[in-house]
């Protein structure tokens, strides 16, 4: 590892410099893979060479648009790291995202939808602050809407994101799984990680999970709780319950956006408790706000076999008795 030092004349520069709670400099930590270290009058920036050349370049556009406008807006940074060149000039805020990316601001990564359907998913999220999202496995539900909430974090609409499942068995019993609570739903929990991991690297899920930047929880720790400024996905919601979606949907506090996934196709809720999912749909798909996308087996990006699976399950007429 290698390190740089980057002065100031001027201190009063580097509180504009870090931004509010320091969301200037965690956005380029993130997204160059360097640890910034404030002393006094100067910046240490510790990574390997072409980490510290890339952010010395970046630092000194930044400085340059800090000593002439004293000001700094998070749309600047966002600019210098995507372009790897800023024009010293305010430039315009960032969207969300388009149908036809979403913009992880990660090293230039973006994500792209593959198809109609999705580009449809994600337009909705970008205009309502609460949507539904049904669909078969492997259509992107909870992959899109986990790159939507990172997206939302890093151009600072929200400050935090969760993440929320319900902890319902698919055929086995929790009892039979060993450990105390946490460790056994810890396994219902594990495919939004996954989601989580496959976008950012190690590093970044254990920094924003150790800041509470970062919550996975499951949906009965949600009772109580308030949440402003927040990005919600709540996964498998077609095995919630009625008073479940409920409690859930008025955690939803200023600020906040809701995205709500499920496939309708497995629910494995007993036979004599209404789906939670589709009880919420019904009654507020009509509501200014209130989106709702469906997503069909022509959506499915994942392994072919998977839609030809899909597909054959569906069919009724497939099955020997």
């Amino acid at each position: 590892m290698s390190e740089a030092t980057l002065s100031f004349s001027d201190p009063d520069q580097i509180p504009i410099l870090l931004g509010t709670h320091d969301c200037h400099i965690r956005l380029i930590q993130d997204a160059l893979g360097v640890d910034v270290v404030h002393r006094g009058d100067e910046l240490r920036i510790i990574g390997d060479d072409a980490q510290i050349q890339k952010s010395l370049r970046i630092f000194s556009e930044l400085r340059a648009i800090v000593e002439s406008t004293k000001q700094l807006k998070s749309e600047q940074v966002q600019t210098a790291l995507s372009n790897g060149n800023s024009s010293g000039k305010q430039s315009k805020q960032a969207p969300v995202a388009t149908p036809s990316s979403i913009d992880l601001f990660e090293k230039t990564k973006k994500v792209h939808p593959r198809t109609p359907g999705q580009s449809d998913y994600i337009k909705n999220i970008a205009e309502h602050d609460l949507v539904f999202c049904t669909g078969p496995a492997g259509c992107g539900k909870t992959f899109l809407a986990v790159a939507m909430a990172i997206n939302a974090l890093r151009t600072e609409q929200v400050r935090k994101i969760v993440l929320v499942r319900p902890a319902v068995e698919a055929g086995e019993k929790l009892g039979f799984l060993p450990g105390d609570m946490l460790a056994k739903v810890n396994p219902f929990l594990r495919p939004l990680l996954d989601a989580l991991g496959s976008l950012l690297d190690y590093d970044q899920v254990t920094r924003y999970m150790e800041n509470d930047i970062v919550e996975v929880v499951p949906l009965a720790f949600m009772r109580g709780r308030t949440l402003d400024n927040t990005f919600i996905i709540m996964d498998e919601a077609q095995n919630s319950t009625v008073t479940q979606m409920k409690m859930f949907l008025t955690r939803m506090g200023m600020g906040s956006k809701i995205v709500v996934t499920g496939d309708i196709s497995q629910i494995d809720l007993p036979p004599d408790v209404s789906c939670g999912m589709t009880d919420a749909i019904n009654r507020l798909r009509n509501i200014k706000g209130v989106g709702v996308t469906q997503l069909k087996n022509e959506d499915i990006v994942r392994h072919r076999l998977v839609g030809e699976i899909v597909k054959a399950y569906q069919n009724e007429d497939t099955l020997v008795h």
